[in-house]
C-alpha cells in the first residue's frame, strides 16, 4: 500500500473512531485487497497508532489514539472558520516548499498542508527543523492578503498569538513568546513560526504568504538529538487523544478570525506583548540580517527590550543609550 493509501484509511478509521469497520468494507472503499488491508494495519501498529484487530469485527482506531487527519482535523474546526482546503501528507521534504508551489500555480488562500514528518524541515537562517514522524506538527497556511510587504511581519506575530491560545487551551499551560517566532512553555522552545512572502515587485504589495508552523507535541522516542536537548521542549509527556487535531484545529480557528478583522489591524499586539518574555530584559543582539544565514556580530552587542510596536518591531535601547527598532535577528535574554 503506498503512503496516501495509509492515510486514507486512517481517515476512514477516524470517522469510525471507536468503532470496528469490517475489512472487506475497506477494502471495497480503498480500492484494494484484504490482505492489504491487513497488512496495512499491521504497518501503522508498527508506526505507534492503537489500531484494534478482530476476527469477524474488522478493525478500529482506539479511542485514545492522536492520528492527524483531515476528518479530524474538520471535526474541532469552527463553523465560524472559513472553508479551508485541508491536505494530509504522511512525510514531505518542507511543507513550506511544497506549498510555494502551490501558491506560484495560483493556487487560492486557505490551503492548508499538514506532514505528519519532514525531512528538510526548514527554520529561520536556512537553519534545520526537527520534524520527527508522529511526534508533531508541521503545517504551512497559503494566505493572500492585501498588504504591503513592510506590514507582513504582523502575520508572524498573529501567528504567535493564534499558537499560544491554542497550546493555552489544549495544555492548561502559559505559554510565552520570545521575540519574533518561537514559543516556550517552561523555557523550553515548543514551536517555532516560518513566515516566508512573495512580493509583486512593481506595486511593493504582498502576493501570497506561506506561514510555516512546526510544534514538538511530544518528545521523540529516544529524546532530542544532543544539540537540541539543552533548549527544546514539548507540549505533552504523554501521548493525549486527538491532541494534535485539537491544537491544529485551534490555531486555524484563532488565526481566520484574526485575519478576518485584518492582520494590520493590530487588535492581537496588546496580547502579543503580554505573552512577550522579552519585554525589559537585558538582551544579547546575535544576528540582525535576515538575508544571510547567521550574519552574526563579531563583538557583542547589549540592549534592554523596550517595547513591540504595531508592526512588530521590537524597540530596543542600547547601552549608550540609543534607541533602534529591530525588524529581524536573532536575541537571547542575558541573566
Amino acid at each position: 500500500m503506498t503512503g496516501s493509501t495509509k492515510l486514507r484509511m486512517l481517515e476512514l478509521l477516524e470517522r469510525e473512531k471507536g468503532a470496528f469497520v469490517p475489512g472487506q468494507k475497506i477494502a471495497e472503499r480503498l480500492g484494494t485487497t484484504d490482505g492489504a488491508v491487513r497488512k496495512t494495519a499491521g504497518t501503522l501498529r508498527e508506526e505507534g497508532y492503537a489500531i484494534d484487530a478482530v476476527k469477524d469485527k474488522g478493525y478500529r482506531l482506539a479511542g485514545r489514539s492522536d492520528t492527524v487527519s483531515v476528518a479530524g482535523i474538520l471535526k474541532y474546526l469552527s463553523k465560524e472558520t472559513p472553508s479551508l482546503r485541508i491536505e494530509v501528507l504522511e512525510s514531505v521534504d518542507s511543507t513550506n516548499r511544497l506549498l510555494h508551489k502551490k501558491a506560484a500555480a495560483k493556487e487560492d488562500e486557505g490551503y492548508v498542508l499538514v506532514a505528519t514528518a519532514q525531512t528538510e524541515g526548514r527554520g529561520r537562517f536556512g537553519r534545520s527543523f526537527h520534524s520527527p514522524a508522529g511526534t508533531g506538527i508541521y503545517m504551512s497556511v497559503l494566505l493572500r492578503p492585501d498588504m504591503p510587504l513592510e506590514k507582513a511581519s504582523t502575520i508572524t506575530t498573529a501567528a504567535a498569538v493564534s499558537v499560544c491560545r491554542a497550546l493555552e487551551e489544549s495544555s492548561k499551560t502559559s505559554p510565552r513568546i520570545k521575540w519574533v517566532n518561537d514559543i516556550l512553555i517552561d523555557g523550553k522552545k515548543v514551536c517555532g513560526i516560518l513566515t516566508e512572502a512573495a512580493t509583486n515587485m512593481e506595486s511593493g504589495r504582498v502576493e501570497y504568504i506561506v506561514l510555516g508552523i512546526g510544534i514538538n507535541v511530544y518528545e521523540p522516542e529516544g529524546g532530542f538529538p544532543d544539540e537540541l536537548r539543552p533548549i527544546a521542549g514539548a507540549v505533552f509527556k504523554e501521548r493525549r487523544d486527538d491532541a494534535r487535531n485539537r491544537l491544529i484545529a485551534g490555531i486555524l480557528d484563532s488565526l481566520f478570525r484574526l485575519r478576518r478583522n485584518g492582520f494590520d489591524s493590530g487588535e492581537f499586539m496588546e496580547e502579543y506583548r503580554r505573552r512577550c518574555l522579552v519585554l525589559g530584559k537585558r538582551i544579547q543582539l546575535l544576528s540582525q540580517d535576515t538575508e544571510s544565514k547567521e550574519a552574526l556580530f563579531r563583538t557583542p552587542r547589549y540592549a534592554t527590550a523596550l517595547d513591540v510596536d504595531g508592526e512588530g518591531r521590537l524597540l530596543v535601547r542600547y547601552e549608550d543609550g540609543r534607541e533602534e527598532h529591530l525588524s529581524s535577528g536573532e536575541i537571547r535574554v542575558v541573566v
